[in-house]
């Protein structure tokens, strides 16, 4: 569904990409796994028209997509979830829910998905009309993950959904993205609670220097130590 092949961006003059190369199959669950600074938000931020492509190139659906305008990247299905603190916070959730949808053109669509979005997460719906400032941060990641889903993608990448989240709300979290794959849904997800997100997944990456220097199935890396140690600086989180 997703494939990346010697990809090369960065920021200004500064390049933090050297030619990574990976892919997403459909229906399935990705992790993208590194230490800080090592090109893993770059990559969601190129794939998603955030920053231009240098060199290399990106196929969604086997169309290339590299340096399309963002909203044109979400007309093609593809979807990118921030952290939790980029909503927008004098919005309620519903109107930030709803903004979520604008590329749809039927209303009983938008209906529809927000159905779907309050199954997945029932305290949106009982917070539907407080701003969004008045949040937790688990509700906040929430919200921004429904909203991603308000546009009816095929694939949703997700950058660090867990960050600064208590251990309880991180398992929901991984639980409702474990149950949006088994709804059909693409996921990609950036991740640096390591054990957390290989459990969750079918594949991973290991991304160092802005090139991928290990990949495989998640269930073999999970307990791979050259990859706890070598490239992920022996970091694990106990599930």
């Amino acid at each position: 569904m997703l494939k990346i092949e010697n990809l090369i961006s960065g920021y200004g003059t500064v390049q933090i990409l050297n030619g990574a190369n990976m892919k997403v199959n459909a229906q399935s669950v990705v992790a993208l796994l590194g230490g800080n600074g090592t090109g893993k938000s770059t990559i969601l931020k190129a794939v998603s028209g955030l920053i231009r492509t240098w060199k290399g190139t990106i196929e969604f659906d086997g169309e290339p997509i590299q340096n399309l305008a963002p909203h044109l990247i979400v007309q093609r299905g593809l979807v990118q979830v921030t952290q939790g603190k980029d909503v927008f916070p004098a919005m309620t959730v519903m109107e930030n829910l709803r903004l979520g949808g604008f590329v749809l053109k039927s209303k009983q669509k938008l209906n529809d998905n927000l159905e779907k979005v309050f199954e997945y997460f029932p305290r949106l719906n009982e917070r539907k009309t407080q701003l969004a400032a008045t949040l937790s941060g688990g509700e906040l990641q929430m919200l921004c993950i429904g909203r991603g889903l308000m546009s009816n993608p095929k694939m949703i990448m997700l950058d660090e959904p867990s960050a600064a989240l208590a251990p309880q709300i991180v398992i929901d979290i991984f639980k409702n993205i474990n149950r949006i794959r088994k709804d059909g849904l693409t996921v990609l997800v950036v991740e640096q609670n390591v054990r957390m997100a290989l459990l969750l997944s079918d594949y991973g990456y290991v991304i160092k220097d802005g090139v991928i220097n290990v990949e495989g199935e998640a269930k073999k890396l999970i307990n791979d130590k050259s990859v706890e140690e070598s490239y992920l600086g022996g970091t694990r989180a106990n599930v």
